[in-house]
């Protein structure tokens, strides 16, 4: 029997903790089915990797070296820091696990000036790296008299892991074998047991165990259909924009299946250049090339997709979704509230594996 209906019958709400962590932010949703969503408690907080990254400069301004240890984590604002304490002339130390946090290939993180150790050497700050910490989170609703759940759903970007060759390709190689060989249904996006090449998401499940994990830009995908103006397009077809800090993902979606996409990251855009790759995905025209050689991750588009499909509704989520001033597309607001759309997606993506009992008031 799935999750829904064992709570159900035993007259207990189903509450999960969704956390959508991405480059700037962590977004954070209280799921309680017994509510309106407008009623569930909801935050936007700083993400891990910027905290880290606050404490490694700190550390920094203290011309103290550092010992990382931990988890795998989203790198960004962290690895900057790590990148800036090095260049000061102090030392970085760091086990073999949480240096995967840096690159994938210990020799790579090596060669920027990061020793790994297993222990912590003297006179260094600890610093403990994870995407999640659940202990200050319990603190913080403690504090408000609201108890933690024993359920949880997190999506982080994880490119998965590869330590030869190109980080890009082998990102897009993940995608394509996803449209073409695995069909592009979205469900399968939804992991209870994530896949091999993904170690963040590993590391997130290593925290919290049974935890529901998604990409970031399939999260903001399924939240973007929880809007009722998008969901009216699934059946004709639509394109969905992903404008996050770090990485945007546009997809073409119909019926609950990605036909194509791109990936890119968000600061070598401009509205321009947007416009232009979203107009030839939406044509079905866009070419891996153009954008894996303007430093995106590519461009996948299955050429088994009916003529038909026309996709052109256009619509568009995410903290830096101003970059889409130029497109004639739809802003969506799932519930009222852009900054949880991925927090929906995560919800959505629960009620796909546990059955239909588990939907939003």
């Amino acid at each position: 029997m799935y999750l829904g209906g064992v709570l159900k019958l035993l007259n207990k709400p189903v509450r999960i903790l969704a956390i959508d962590v991405g480059g700037g932010t962590q977004d954070i949703l209280l799921y309680e089915d017994n509510k309106p969503i407008e009623n569930c408690f909801k935050l936007v907080l700083p993400s891990q990797t910027v905290i880290v990254g606050k404490r490694i400069e700190k550390a920094t301004n203290k011309n103290k070296d550092i010992f990382l240890h931990g988890h795998i984590m989203g790198g960004g604002k962290c690895v900057g820091a790590i990148k800036n304490h090095i260049k000061q002339g102090l030392k970085i130390y760091a086990t073999s696990h949480a240096s995967k946090t840096i690159r994938d290939s210990l020799a790579e993180v090596q060669k920027l000036g990061v020793e790994i150790v297993e222990k912590k050497p003297k006179n260094t700050i600890s610093i403990e790296l994870k995407d999640i910490d659940l202990k200050v989170l319990q603190k913080v609703l403690a504090s408000f008299e609201i108890k933690i759940p024993d359920k949880f759903a997190i999506a982080v970007f994880d490119q998965g892991e590869d330590t030869k060759g190109s980080n890009r390709r082998f990102r897009f190689k993940l995608w394509q074998d996803f449209i073409i060989e695995q069909g592009g249904l979205l469900k399968d996006l939804v992991y209870c047991k994530v896949p091999d090449p993904f170690t963040r998401m590993k590391s997130v499940q290593d925290l919290l165990k049974d935890a529901i994990l998604m990409q970031t830009g399939t999260a903001a995908i399924c939240g973007s259909l929880c809007d009722p103006r998008v969901a009216k397009e699934i059946s004709k077809g639509l394109v969905i924009v992903n404008i996050g800090n770090q990485h945007t993902l546009a997809v073409l979606v119909q019926n609950e299946r990605i036909w194509g996409l791109f990936e890119h990251h968000t600061s070598m855009l401009t509205p321009k250049k947007l416009k232009r790759f979203v107009q030839s995905l939406q044509n079905k025209s866009l070419k891996n090339e153009e954008i894996f050689d303007d430093m995106g991750h590519g461009s996948i588009i299955n050429q088994a997709c009916p003529k038909n499909i026309k996709f052109d509704f256009i619509t568009v989520v995410g903290p830096h979704r101003q970059i889409a001033e130029d497109l004639d597309c739809y802003f969506a607001t799932p519930y009222g509230d852009m900054m949880l759309t991925g927090c929906f997606g995560l919800i959505a993506g629960a009620k796909k594996l546990y059955g239909e009992k588990l939907i939003f008031n």
